[in-house]
């Protein structure tokens, strides 16, 4: 008797689990992703034909946007919560893209609040070994491999990435951004008019503009140290630092899905001259970042528009 129900609650339960991860929509879509409301609402403002889909307490807004077919959803700040709200649009919808639109913290010196990067490469840099002191040094085993200069205790290291039939996982430091997508948000970026202002009274402090290329890294904290700011900038060489374009890019890759993240800045992480400008300008770094977004989503090839979904789907 008592086997029965177990196995009868077994196979309720993995019922349920497929029938969790089904689909719920056919149509090839692009993931547009922010962590926060300030980051989409430019985006969910210009969509139509929509729809509202509720799965695992995530909000998923279905329609078009620019002419894309598009499922538009709030990942949640941070790490953990960005890489499973990404799986979870990938288990449910026919995800062909993955774009994030959201804001940064500028790491390189030659950026200003207001400013729109796009990365073509990220890492995480708290995906780290916290060190042993050793007297006046730190020491690590040296089974860990390889690291980059370390910050204090902090040596980062690459990620190990497990794949079907092997024994060893992939190391891995950088998650490309996709060369095709990338291109074309290189070719949309003069075009761009971006926000100097959001009102009379916020600002940035200078002009705009959007840069295209370099790398960026993404982590748990919020950064507002200028010693730690230089670190991550002579380390990584990274042009912006945030809490989810790495673990949205690491999803991606594991998927096989291209992936592109366009970051509005709304501060220096610590490099700002005075407080820390995340909080005025999140709005003003949130539309700029929008703005580029949807001249990267017109400027998609046309297998991309309603008539041509089939032919895509195929592939």
């Amino acid at each position: 008797m008592w086997l029965a129900l177990l196995l009868l609650a077994s196979l309720t339960l993995l019922t349920d689990r497929a029938a969790a991860a089904e689909q719920v929509d056919p149509t090839p879509r692009i993931a547009i992703i922010s962590a926060y409301s300030p980051e989409w609402l430019a985006l969910k403002n210009a969509m139509s034909a929509t729809r509202t889909e509720i799965i695992a307490d995530v909000t998923y807004i279905v329609g078009r946007l620019e002419g894309k077919d598009v499922v538009l959803f709030l990942s949640g700040v941070s790490m953990v919560n960005a890489a499973m709200t990404t799986q979870g649009a990938i288990d449910h919808f026919k995800i062909r893209r993955i774009v994030f639109s959201g804001i940064a913290g500028g790491i390189n010196p030659s950026l200003s609040p207001g400013d729109v990067v796009v990365a073509d490469r990220w890492s995480e840099y708290l995906e780290s070994v916290f060190a042993r002191q050793d007297g006046a040094r730190w020491s690590i085993p040296n089974w860990l491999g390889k690291t980059l200069p370390n910050y204090g205790m902090i040596f980062p290291r690459a990620v190990g990435i497990a794949h079907p039939g092997e024994r060893e996982p992939e190391k891995r430091f950088w998650f490309d951004v996709d060369p095709t997508m990338l291109e074309i948000a290189r070719s949309v970026a003069p075009k761009v008019e971006l926000k100097a202002c959001l009102n009379p009274d916020v600002c940035g402090t200078t002009r705009p503009r959007v840069v295209v290329g370099g790398a960026g890294v993404s982590g748990p904290a919020f950064i507002d140290n200028a010693e730690f700011r230089k670190w991550i900038y002579d380390t990584f060489k990274a042009s912006l630092v945030d809490n989810e374009s790495a673990p949205v890019a690491h999803v991606a890759y594991s998927n096989h899905i291209p992936f592109i993240a366009f970051r509005g800045l709304s501060d220096l992480a610590g490099g700002d001259a005075g407080e820390n400008t995340e909080n005025e300008l999140e709005h003003l770094a949130s539309d700029n970042a929008a703005a580029v977004v949807k001249a990267f989503l017109r400027a998609l090839p046309a297998q991309e528009s309603p008539e041509n979904r089939s032919s895509e789907g195929s592939k």
